[in-house]
């Protein structure tokens, strides 16, 4: 009798399929009704550090170079109040085989999946994760399926994903590009479960910590430019695992004092699942459609216990406008000669901004940056925005409207940073907690677990719970 692949069978067997395609039994790590072992899930999932930069580095991973930005730095202090203005700095992950920092999580993934004996490897990304997996495959001999988001409903696809499917094309992948809504996660599944490849996911222990190698040796490099560690690091936030590795890494640097600051672009209004609202962004990643969803439930992932747990590390979460992401990708080509796609320019906008905040001599540094193309470049995007009916002009980029019009700055000085209030986000993840898994009863280690997993303390999480009502604990 053949197997049933009509949707709600293949998600009946989703837990199965995972179980098969990744290699982790994700139950020995659960304990309480909400509570898992996380750390000891990525103790004994992932690799140690120096493992971790051996494998990347027998495929050219890592080892990028920490530059700093002089020229924007100059700008900055003529904004900035009398005696303040950090030296920005950007750690230039473009430097990676594939363009960007997600070659440090696919290296390890790739590298786990030819360990186990799969023939191939699977992942469901529009982003540059696509091509760092194809990237990788090609050179550890594995087979490579790339499964995009990429159209709405009149077949139209947005000019950064198709970019991308190019270049996981010209490493050897095979891409399947789909229309947005819940056929990608069915599609996915099913060729997991036909294949029997690797599920590569953004997600698993060995993917988040192979970010953790970025970390450390940002710290490494600091301490040998600069003496001493840098006093704001800001990593671009959209499903967590940017943010989750670099902080892990920094901590086993002994770079406890650093202070962690996520930016996403504002994309206020625009659900990500929908097939209008769809076309009507500018960016596919970095942005709240993604930041703000997976801070506030991780699990929502391909996995069952995700290892992108931004909120256990997040001091600060500040959002910032397209047009002033592109408004700095233009300031990094100009005024330092660096061009570099939008992702990473999203941390360097809000670092801009945050330095201004600073005194002269602290620094702040943009973690990652990542290659430009002809789909990624800005003037194809904002070509694409016109096409969609986004009107783009120069002013005061308050007045932008997220899917209406994106304002490029008229003045540097116009330019801001808007924080995310944390005890909402907070709030929002536990609340998310009980409703997801229908709790009714929280033991001791399910409270203390959602106090170390959205840094707060004990009283806040029973605040939260008393403002729910009906769960005792």
């Amino acid at each position: 009798m053949s197997k049933d692949y009509s949707y709600e069978a293949v998600m009946a067997r989703r837990s199965e399929i995972m179980k098969k395609a990744v290699g982790i039994d994700y139950s020995v790590f659960e304990s309480g009704s909400i509570a898992f072992d996380y750390e000891r899930m990525m103790r004994e999932t992932g690799y140690t550090l120096q493992e971790m930069q051996q494998i990347q580095g027998e495929t050219g991973v890592g080892n990028t170079p920490l530059l700093e930005l002089k020229n924007i730095t100059a700008l900055t202090r003529k904004l900035a109040p009398e005696g303040n203005g950090a030296r920005i700095f950007i750690k230039d992950e473009a430097a990676n085989p594939s363009g960007s920092f997600k070659a440090r999580r696919a290296a390890n993934a790739v590298y786990h999946a030819k360990r186990l004996g799969y023939k191939g490897v699977i992942a469901a990304t529009s982003g540059n994760y696509g091509a760092a997996v194809a990237s990788q495959a090609a050179m550890r001999g594995l087979k490579c399926i790339i499964i995009q988001e990429c159209y709405d409903s009149k077949g139209k696809g947005q000019p950064e994903i198709i970019e991308k499917a190019r270049k996981c094309e010209a490493f050897g992948a095979e891409v399947i590009q789909l229309t947005v809504g819940p056929e990608l996660f069915y599609t996915f599944l099913k060729l997991l479960e036909e294949t029997g490849y690797f599920n590569a996911s953004l997600y698993t222990p060995f993917g988040i910590a192979g970010v953790e190698t970025l970390g450390y040796e940002l710290s490494m490099q600091f301490r040998e430019k600069e003496g001493k560690d840098p006093d704001i690091v800001v990593c671009t936030n959209a499903g967590g695992g940017n943010l989750t590795g670099t902080a892990r890494g920094l901590k086993k640097a002994g770079a406890d004092q650093v202070k962690i600051v996520g930016a996403s672009v504002n994309l206020k209004g625009l659900h990500m699942a929908s097939d209008i609202h769809f076309n009507k962004k500018s960016f596919t990643t970095g942005h709240t459609g993604f930041g703000v969803p997976f801070a506030t439930w991780p699990d929502r992932s391909d996995v069952p216990r995700s290892a992108a747990r931004p909120l256990r590390y997040m001091d600060r979460y500040v959002l910032v406008n397209q047009g002033e992401v592109f408004y700095m990708t233009e300031a990094l080509a100009q005024l330092e000669g660096i061009e570099r796609g939008p992702a990473g320019n999203t941390s360097l906008a809000a670092a801009f901004v945050l330095a201004q905040e600073m005194k002269k001599d602290e620094i702040i540094v943009v973690q990652e940056t990542e290659y430009t193309g002809a789909g990624k470049h800005i003037q194809p995007q904002l070509t694409f925005a016109r096409e969609n009916g986004i009107e783009i002009f120069f002013g005061n980029p308050e007045e932008e409207v997220q899917g209406k019009n994106i304002v490029l700055p008229s003045h540097p000085s116009l330019m801001k940073a808007r924080d995310m209030d944390m005890k909402k986000l907070r709030a929002s993840y536990i609340k998310n907690c009980i409703e997801n898994i229908k709790a009714t009863e929280l033991t001791e280690e399910d409270i203390d677990f959602l106090a170390v997993d959205c840094k707060a303390d004990i009283g806040f999480v029973k605040d939260v719970l008393n403002e729910i009502g009906g769960v005792k604990g």
